[in-house]
């Protein structure tokens, strides 16, 4: 029993510790203001639309009415993307935050 409470009462500390700033932190900065005369072109903003097929949550992304990502999110999960890379109407799949390098992974445990 005993070498059970002590991990506990460590485990019971950490977000108490965690919550403590350090000193000397100051607030971050408001960024600038924009220069005079800029005004942001409307036509560069992306143009999202959500679609329903079937149980799917299907968001396409455009810039200029032309398609250039699709995210794909099932009800049970890991959301995809569908990404126009060259500008050629084939979509390839990519994992998010893919960097290129393919390295094996195997699923241990999820929460």
């Amino acid at each position: 029993m005993r070498r059970l409470l002590i991990p506990l009462l460590f485990a019971l500390a950490l977000p108490a510790a965690a919550q403590e700033r350090p000193a000397g932190l100051q607030p971050v900065p408001e960024p600038p203001p924009p220069p005079p005369g800029y005004q942001p072109d409307p036509a560069l903003e992306p143009q999202v639309t959500i679609i329903r097929r079937g149980e799917d949550k299907v968001e396409e992304f455009r810039i200029n009415g032309k398609l250039y990502m699709v995210k794909v999110t099932p009800p049970n999960g890991v959301p995809y993307y569908l990404v126009d890379e060259r500008g050629d109407g084939r979509m390839t799949r990519q994992e998010p935050l893919d960097s290129g390098l393919r390295v094996p992974r195997w699923v241990i445990g999820t929460f």
